[in-house]
């Protein structure tokens, strides 16, 4: 590819082995042309290889818009946990929702707050 010589930090190689690879050979080339491309230095990162295949996922059986829906508040009220590290009310605040509102949507999507810290 005209750059030098890059390598896979040790969880960014077992994200790789990790993944189920629904796709052929090329999916793992274009996965591989594209953390390359993105890398700055000579390592490259897990975050970026997990981007990389969170992108590449097949387009042949896409999420129903309910399933999608779900999946996105799920990641939603995680992030914002996260960011407010495990206190919900202050998650609520972020997410501009009552606290009760916020603990019935934790609840729904059966998050455990104190894994999340």
């Amino acid at each position: 590819m005209g750059q030098e010589q890059k390598q896979f930090a040790n969880d960014a190689m077992h994200a790789l082995v990790r993944y189920d690879w629904p796709g052929n050979i090329r999916q793992l080339q274009n996965v591989i042309e594209q953390v390359v491309a993105l890398t700055p230095g000579k390592v490259i990162a897990a975050q970026l290889v997990e981007s990389a295949l969170n992108s590449n996922v097949s387009i042949a059986e896409p999420l129903s818009l309910n399933d999608a829906k779900k999946e996105f508040e799920r990641d939603y009220l995680i992030n914002t946990l996260k960011m407010s590290a495990g206190n919900v009310a202050e998650a609520a605040k972020l997410a501009k929702r009552n606290r009760s509102d916020f603990y019935k949507l934790i609840k729904k999507h059966n998050i455990n707050v104190e894994s999340l810290i």
